[in-house]
């Protein structure tokens, strides 16, 4: 049986995130707001992977990640890596990581936080990296990854 490729085209420039968990790779791109992108962007899922089984793999042609955007997916993927790729070439390679605190990431959902009653920033203090646990720093409630709402900007 003959072995079948599929190839992802290479970008010029731009930001690559690797070993996406499948079943996050969505969430990564709602949370990057695609729709604000005038270049492309490829998503592949469900490839084969020997460190997750299976992963997801987001190219973002001329466009270059900011550190909040790394922060935001380390939340979802702890385990990716972002690529920023400058003439075909890696020129950095950032293995993400959860930060200490959550400033302006993530938003609370207790309605009578005074994040939600005021123009405050949200900041969350990271408890626990695995599994994920973050503390409203105002209202002291405490949420796992699954119930944190990312802000989309």
């Amino acid at each position: 049986m003959k072995k079948i490729e599929r190839k992802i085209p290479a970008i010029k420039d731009g930001s690559v995130i690797d070993h996406i968990p499948s079943r996050d790779t969505f969430r990564i791109m709602r949370i990057l707001d695609p729709q604000e992108f005038i270049h492309p962007i490829t998503v592949t899922l469900n490839l084969k992977s020997k460190k997750m089984g299976k992963k997801g793999v987001i190219k973002i042609d001329n466009r270059f990640l900011t550190k909040k955007e790394v922060n935001k997916i380390a939340i979802l993927a702890p385990s990716a890596t972002v690529s920023i790729i400058k003439n075909y070439r890696i020129k950095e390679k950032i293995e993400v990581k959860i930060p200490k605190e959550l400033v302006s990431i993530i938003n609370c959902s207790n309605p009578t936080c005074v994040t939600n009653r005021e123009k405050v920033d949200t900041k969350f203090k990271v408890i626990r990296d695995d599994p994920l646990e973050a503390k409203c720093l105002y209202c002291e409630r405490v949420y796992g990854k699954d119930e944190l709402e990312l802000k989309r900007k």
